[in-house]
């Protein structure tokens, strides 16, 4: 009966065992999709610029699920 338990692994000890080889698998899986930081290509005029635009579709939009309208 001793050998029987020698040769076995703990419930325990599996789960650690599993977990630490998940974590060394997954930091080398998400190494190599780390890409190179790249600057940001936007003029400063092209950051200040208004973004948001009330075109037709917004406006249908707003109005099919009941915003309140602008200024009243």
């Amino acid at each position: 009966m001793s050998e029987d338990r020698t040769n076995t692994v703990g419930r325990r000890d599996f789960l650690r065992k599993v977990g630490v080889g998940t974590v060394g698998a997954g930091a080398t899986l998400a190494t190599p999709l780390v890409g190179a930081a790249q600057a940001d290509s936007e003029t400063i005029d092209e950051k200040r610029k208004a973004r948001y635009k009330e075109t037709d579709h917004v406006k249908a939009f707003y109005r099919v699920n009941r915003y309140p309208a602008k200024g009243g």
